[in-house]
Parts: structure tokens; sequence; C-alpha cells
């Protein structure tokens, strides 16, 4: 029996397949587009090979995308169907458990098996990542952060996969609020890795959430090379991008990059390259910005994808780009279709992010976009400290955090939008927006002196 360079035995893999999955391994954690055929390489050279198929199933979730799903779940399928996992190893039987959990909807056991597995076997790559992509698309913090925290020790820091891993562990120190360590750990693996995509994606997350917007352009100016073109996380990264440019009030180049790296002609229609599209059009949006035209097509890429209810999150995006298009019957349509899955009892993780969630949420951004900003309060009030149950990071969540407070503004709900803008202000004080939206609220109150502070304040930290 062949092992990988970690030891770990792996059943029915020839010496070439093994040189294949290593390969895909390391493809993997630097998010190179060529995965998916370095992956069907291990395949072609073992067809049975147990870690091969596991890989093969894992590549099927971890872009959210229904119809990879399904594929993936047949052709796992017909694997196990003829597989004595008596015959595997300890490891190997996690694996199948986890990739079958997750092939079936059950996200939550997957990610616990996933965690035993990390326990017994702190060096397996595979089940760290997945186990961390995982935690990212349920929007478990304190997981994201101590499953990779928890297996650190084990690795020696000469290895190559090392770097990768300090990127992992420094996205759940920031989703976690350690935005200092992570910034640290996250420089810390791009050092060993100039090119790891996921490390500087963590990096850019403490900037945004410290409002160091200004640092972050610089940050990812000096590293374009690195990042902006040729993998799985362009798009996504261009996205952060975009918003500090947001932040800083430069909304021409926002649309500039909107219009060449987020979504355009030759985008892919995928549900992760989509969302950010609509997330970043929804801020917009939120400011009285409408960009019809952007949201037209936007809206009919969502709506050639014909999803079902696989994951609430996509929902709630694909809603936003059907009501800045101004369809409205096709949002309720949505919300209407998960309302009679919900009804079904399925038995998946979905159905509760869905039900919880993801159907407050989106008949909420229906009812900011027919103009009825209480029912839209009124919706998002119960759920905002919860939305992390479907899934996201803190600034991809921020979306639906702002709609609350504009939807509170817009209603004249004074004492709520103060609340709101409190809170905000205080955890993130360099934030133009925040600024901005109180100088509103102190329109609203009457006291023109407050407002021209707040103003004056929103402007200076855009220059800033």
């Amino acid at each position: 029996m062949t092992a990988d360079r970690h030891g770990h035995e792996m059943s029915a893999t020839g010496a070439e397949a093994l040189l294949h999955y290593e390969q895909a391994l390391d493809d993997l954690l630097f998010f190179r587009p060529r995965v998916l055929e370095t992956s069907q390489s291990v395949l072609a050279a073992s067809p049975q090979s147990v870690m091969g198929q596991t890989l093969a199933a894992y590549l099927g979730v971890l872009g959210c995308e229904e119809k990879d799903a399904a594929v993936a779940r047949d052709g796992f399928s017909r694997f196990r169907s003829g597989l004595d996992t008596q015959r595997l190893t300890p490891r190997e039987r996690m694996h199948v458990a986890a990739a079958t959990a997750w092939l079936d909807g059950d996200l939550h056991g997957a990610g616990r098996t996933l965690g035993d597995l990390t326990v017994a076997f702190p060096r397996d790559a595979l089940a760290l990542f997945a186990g961390h992509q995982h935690d990212f698309l349920t929007g478990d913090a304190q997981r994201l952060r101590d499953r990779i925290g928890g297996a650190l020790d084990a690795w020696d820091e000469n290895d190559p996969h090392h770097g990768p891993l300090l990127g992992m562990y420094a996205f759940g120190l920031e989703e976690s609020g350690h935005y200092e360590h992570a910034e640290e750990t996250g420089l810390a693996a791009l050092a060993q890795h100039p090119d790891d995509v996921w490390g500087i994606h963590s990096v850019v997350h403490t900037y945004e959430m410290r409002g160091r917007f200004t640092d972050g352009i610089r940050f990812m100016d000096a590293r374009t090379g690195h990042w902006a073109s040729g993998s799985l996380l362009t798009v996504h990264n261009w996205w952060h991008y975009a918003l500090y440019a947001l932040e800083a009030g430069d909304t021409a180049r926002v649309l500039e990059i909107y219009d060449a790296a987020l979504h355009h002609d030759q985008s892919t229609g995928a549900a992760m390259e989509l969302l950010d599209a609509a997330a970043l059009l929804w801020r917009l949006y939120l400011a009285r910005d409408q960009h019809s035209a952007r949201w037209a097509r936007l809206a009919d890429a969502w709506e050639r994808r014909h999803d079902g209810p696989y994951y609430a999150f996509n929902d709630a995006h694909a809603v936003m780009a059907y009501v800045g298009a101004g369809r409205i019957a096709q949002a309720q349509r949505l919300v209407q279709d998960r309302e009679r899955w919900v009804a079904g009892q399925p038995r998946v993780s979905n159905r509760a992010m869905t039900a919880e969630i993801g159907l407050p949420v989106c008949r909420a951004l229906i009812a900011y976009g027919q103009h009825d900003y209480g029912l839209a309060t009124d919706l998002l009030l119960p759920v905002r400290h919860r939305l992390h149950l479907f899934g996201g990071s803190h600034a991809q969540r921020d979306a639906i955090q702002r709609t609350l407070v504009e939807a509170s503004l817009r209603a004249d709900r004074t004492d709520l939008a103060r609340t709101l803008l409190s809170e905000r202000s205080r955890l993130r004080p360099v934030c133009p927006y925040n600024w901005s939206a109180k100088a509103r609220l102190e329109e609203q109150l009457g006291d023109p002196a407050r407002a021209a502070a707040a103003r004056e304040r929103a402007a200076a930290q855009a220059l800033s």
C-alpha cells in the first residue's frame, strides 16, 4: 500500500496516482483552477483510489453548486456501492463518512467527522482544508479558527504546506475578531508563499474589519501579480478591492472593477462569483445608486442557473439581484419555492439555514425593494445576531446588516437606527459609511450641527 508524504496509507492508489494526488492537494491549497484536472488524473491512474474519490467528492461540494454536488453524489455513490469499508484505513473510513454526509446535505455532520479526523490525523491537509471551508460556509467562526489552530503544533514549519495552513488560521483569527494577530499570521504565511491567495485574502479581511481600506489598497496593489488573475479566488479578491474603493468614495473605480472582474460577458456564472457581484451592487443600491442595466444582466445570470434549494446564502444574493433589477415577482417566486421545500421537512442542514435565516432575509430584501422599510426592519431585527448561521464572512454579511440600518432610517425608527449606528461606530470607528449614516440620522433628529460633524468625519476618513 502506498503512503502520502506524511505517512498516511492510501488504499488502491498506485505510485502514479499518488504523484497526481500530491499535486492535486497542492493545487487545492493554493486555489489553482487546474485542481479539477489534477484530481481527475488521480482517478485516471487509480480509479478505486479512496482518497482520490474522496477528493473528487469534496470538490463537488466546495463550490456550493447544486449541479456539481449532484454529479459528485452520483459518482461517489457508485464508488461506495462496491466498497468494503472494513479494508480501508481508519482515516479513509472517516473521509468516506464525511464526504458521504456532505453530499447527502448533512453539512454539520460532515464538519463533526472532519473535526474528529483532524484530531486523530492532524497532518491530513485535505481534512483541514475541507473542514476550514466547511466552517466558512456554515459561518462557524470559532471552529474556523480552532480547527486549524489545533493542528498546527503537529506541523513542521519547513513543510511546504505549513504556509497555507497559516493563511487559513489567519482567516479564522480574523473572523473571531483577533485582527492584529490575524494580520501578523497572514503575513507570515505570505513570507513562505507570496502566491498564497487565501493568505492574501485573510490579510485583506483584517484591513476591511479595521477600516484600514487605504492600507488594504496599498497591500493589494503591491501584490497584484499574486492575486489579480489565474486563481479560483480572483473574483472574490477583486470584490474586496472594490469594497475598499467604495469606502474611499471612489464609485467610478468600484464600477470599473465590477465590469472588468466581477460580472461581464465572459463571467462563468458560478454562484460564488454571482453573489460577490450582487453583494457589491446591493451596497450601491442602498446608497440609491441604481445601475439598472447591470442589475438586469446579473438577474438574468441568476435566473439562467435554475437553482433549487441548495444553499440559503446563495438564495439571498439571487433575491438581491431580482430586487435590484425590479423583478419582485421573480424574487417572490423564489421565496415561495423555498417555503414549499421547507414545509416538506427535508432532512438536510440547509433546511434550518433557509427556514431560520434565509427566508427572513429574502423577505426583508423584497420588502425593502417595495419600499416597505418598516417590514424590512421587523424581519431583519430578530435575525441580525444570527446571520452567521447561513454562512459567509462578517464582510459578506455586512450587506444585510447595512440593509437593516438603511431600513430603520427610512422607516423613521430613529431610536433603533441610533442603537445600530452606535454599535457599528464603536466596533469600527474608521468607516465612512457609519459616519455618513449617522449624519443622516442626525438630520432626521433635527440636529444640523451633529449632522455636519458626522459628515465631516466621514469625509475625512474617506480621504485618509
